[in-house]
């Protein structure tokens, strides 16, 4: 259990963009952040950061919410874990007692997964340090790739023994619960019931997410045994899946951010190399095909990636799609092919990190030319083999989403492949045609048929206070800390000006005029900023956008991140006038406070008067006259109150 008073040192110390920064791509944008939305895909950032409120809001597909909901909605966390991940960003300390057996049973699957595969990073890092076939084969292996030590501990690199149950039997004494250990792809349990280790004799490389995290394992085996695989990797689990994770992400996003560059390499050891060597944004499709989703993952630190190719001509041709599919997704793309023989880790030893990092430069080159060099020279004097390659580069730029950028490469294809630019236009347009045409491709919908006007039905007696009293919250919110300037008397009746925030105003008017609030939310609002005044709480931003209460805390946000201007309608429609404010217009505010309190006793005056007037009816049908004229009394009273309201408000009032 984290006190309250620690909760409370958290929130204060999170910075939303530092929080947000560490998973999106932020640039500044007047006193906000934009990015592009972590929780959908979009070309177009909508994804906004506002420091001063500490919130974020995303407008395209409405995610909103703080650091806290933040790291809850991106790393799938509890509200505990996510307070722990930040409390541990910002250097707070929580004093944790260690789990029980019993707690460890009653965490659910991912919280569960999670704890064993840190409890395995750790079991197998020991082993690496501290057992004798670790430091014999596991710590000698990694010492012979050149790595030292404080990059394997940073990698938090591992050794499996290879002894049958070496892990699952400490991970079962521990109190972790053996159907998880299985389900976590550690352990493996055979047709007996017996359960054993999946990485027996190898060295570990954990997989991290991208708040660190360990989510998987990759295993090598260092034996020469050709009837097992040389690697081994976790399988898919509730907090692993590895079409979504590049390996070495976590330690590479700050980097790339920086640099605006991720690196891409194949293996593992390919990324610890070049990160020993300083160059730290790089991460690996750790041998698999890239896919889309890890593509994406790049895209939200920057839209530039440079693939670090190894010599082997046969590979680089097969990987040609990957290429393709970071065009897709409108990410700038080149490629580097180190020397015959090399590749990023074997380079990165042999060279300095200052030849190593000039390399990469010189050797850049856009995907182009470098297509055109690799496959060209094979098919020149094939004009049917020159044909089909044109056609294939022809395919991959019809893929670049942007029209400038797509038009600079078919310039740069035309002159390498000595073709005309009309013609390779003339293609391209083509293939979009085509691509749009199976996009919008759709069964017509039949016409809607016109209701008959006898089977319209409306229901004229309801009347909506909610425009109202979200108004009014929204006043609450937006100009609650503004000090207002309210005509009162003294204890002698004297006329006197009392200077107090704006909220203590409001709350004060809506309960001298006896008004509830029939939203729910909304009454809960207004509950609390009565809590408020009564424990004199001074409120800020951050109070309701990090309340405990999910409903309250939601609302501010939504409120805080209004991006559009209030439609005409509140005006038109609902009868509020929205003036703006600011701290030298405190007699213009009281004034819009009163008014937009007056607009809400209107509609309940409406809505009695409705309510009386069903009443009349029914009495009437009854012949109860006495009822009949008490009711009249009633309704012309409400009219009277009805019209002074309005008046009030400078409205006229014809009937």
């Amino acid at each position: 259990m984290i006190s309250p008073l620690t909760i409370q040192s958290i929130i204060d110390a999170c910075r939303v963009e530092e929080v947000v920064g560490d998973f999106v791509s932020l640039k500044k944008r007047g006193v906000n952040y934009i990015g592009l939305c972590p929780f959908h895909n979009e070309k177009t950032p909508s994804f906004t950061v506002s420091p001063t409120k500490g919130i974020y809001k995303c407008f395209g597909c409405g995610k909103a919410g703080n650091s806290v909901n933040f790291i809850m909605d991106h790393e799938h966390y509890n509200y505990p874990e996510a307070l722990r991940y930040l409390a541990q960003k910002y250097n707070i300390e929580i004093e944790e007692k260690e789990l029980t057996p019993n707690e460890l049973k009653q965490l659910n699957e991912r919280e569960a997964l999670l704890h064993i595969t840190d409890f395995a990073q750790k079991f197998f890092t020991d082993n690496l340090f501290n057992s004798e076939e670790g430091k014999a084969i596991g710590l000698s292996y990694f010492k012979e790739r050149g790595f030292y030590t404080d990059i394997i501990r940073k990698f938090q690199l591992g050794y499996s023994v290879e002894k049958f149950n070496d892990f699952s039997d400490a991970a079962i004494k521990a109190g972790y619960n053996s159907e998880y250990l299985v389900k976590s792809g550690i352990s493996i349990k055979n047709d007996e019931g017996v359960i054993y280790d999946r990485f027996r004799a190898r060295v570990i490389f954990p997989i991290h997410n991208l708040s660190g995290k360990v989510i998987g394992f990759t295993a090598r085996i260092l034996s020469s045994d050709k009837s097992k695989a040389k690697y081994v990797n976790s399988p898919e689990s509730e907090i692993y899946n590895k079409s979504k994770t590049l390996y070495g992400i976590f330690f590479a996003k700050n980097s790339i951010v920086a640099n605006d560059m991720c690196y891409l390499v194949e293996g593992n050891t390919d990324v610890i190399s070049l990160y020993q060597a300083g160059v730290e944004n790089v991460v690996a499709s750790s041998g698999t095909s890239l896919t889309a989703d890890q593509i994406k993952l790049i895209k939200r630190f920057t839209r530039n990636i440079t693939i670090l190719y190894d010599g082997d001509a046969a590979g680089i041709k097969a990987s040609l799609r990957g290429v393709d599919m970071i065009l897709e997704e409108g990410l700038n793309v080149k490629i580097v092919l180190f020397p015959d023989g090399d590749d990023p880790d074997s380079f990165a030893k042999k060279n300095s990190p200052t030849e190593l990092t000039k390399y990469i430069k010189d050797n850049s080159s856009d995907f182009i030319k470098f297509k055109v060099k690799l496959l060209y020279s094979e098919n020149a004097n094939d004009p049917l083999k020159k044909a089909s390659l044109i056609k294939e580069i022809v395919n991959t730029i019809s893929l670049i989403p942007d029209s400038i950028t797509r038009s600079i490469y078919i310039k740069e294809c035309s002159k390498l492949m000595e073709v005309q630019e009309q013609l390779l236009i003339n293609e391209i347009n083509k293939i979009l045609y085509k691509n749009i045409n199976k996009q919008n491709s759709f069964e017509i919908q039949p016409s809607i048929e016109t209701i008959p006007e006898e089977e319209i039905k409306l229901d004229t007696e309801e009347i909506s206070f909610e425009p109202q009293e979200r108004y009014i919250i929204e006043l609450l919110l937006n100009f609650g800390n503004i000090n207002s300037n309210i005509d009162d008397f003294d204890d002698e009746g004297n006329p006197i000006e009392i200077n107090k925030p704006t909220y203590k105003v409001i709350i004060e008017i809506l309960n001298e005029n006896n008004i509830e609030f029939t939203t729910p939310v909304y009454s809960k609002f207004i509950d609390e900023f009565n809590k408020i005044i009564s424990e004199n709480i001074v409120p800020d931003e951050k109070y309701f956008a990090y309340h405990n209460d999910k409903d309250i805390s939601a609302l501010a946000i939504e409120i805080y991140t209004s991006k559009y201007s209030i439609s005409k309608n509140w005006k038109d429609l609902h009868k509020i006038n929205i003036p703006s404010y600011s701290d030298e217009d405190s007699d213009k505010l009281i004034n819009g406070i009163k008014g937009s309190i007056i607009s809400l006793k209107i509609k309940i005056i409406e809505k009695k008067k409705n309510n009386i007037s069903n009443y009349i009816k029914e009495a009437n049908s009854k012949g109860n006259m006495d009822d009949v004229i008490l009711l009249t009394q009633e309704f012309l009273k409400n009219m009277e109150d009805y019209k002074r309201l309005n008046i009030e408000l400078g409205r006229i009032i014809t009937k």
